[in-house]
């Protein structure tokens, strides 16, 4: 359960530090800098998510489940959306993005939220 809070503690600034990121000016110092927070924050969920056993039914491995192809995605999109940054490949850096807040936060919250029998679903309906 632990690794759960620390996951929560985590993602929860990723929420809003990624939507300011993706609506508000680009190519700032500020930009930069909260990007290089966010990227940060969400390598270091992707791995954390990888050692909390899912809670569905099914599991492959007696421990992964479906949200952990989420977190791959995640660990992929992480440094390719920064090798884009720095190699100044604005279209593919704007892509990886939208797709790490879209799967890292938007589906992934939402299953999360939406899950029966999962912590936040507990915490948000019951």
């Amino acid at each position: 359960m632990d690794l759960v809070f620390l996951h929560l503690s985590i993602i929860f600034p990723c929420i809003f530090l990624g939507a300011y990121l993706l609506l508000f000016p680009k190519a700032t110092r500020l930009h930069r800098s909260l990007g290089k927070i966010y990227l940060s924050l969400m390598g270091t969920t992707g791995v954390i998510t990888l050692f909390i056993p899912s809670q569905g039914e099914f599991k492959l491995l007696h421990h992964f489940g479906p949200l952990h192809v989420l977190s791959v995605i995640t660990l992929y999109t992480v440094p390719a959306a920064y090798r884009a940054a720095k190699n100044k490949n604005i279209g593919a850096h704007k892509s990886a993005m939208i797709q790490l807040y879209i799967g890292g936060i938007i589906i992934a919250g939402s299953w999360a939220i939406l899950g029966e029998g999962r912590l936040l679903n507990e915490f948000f309906f019951h």
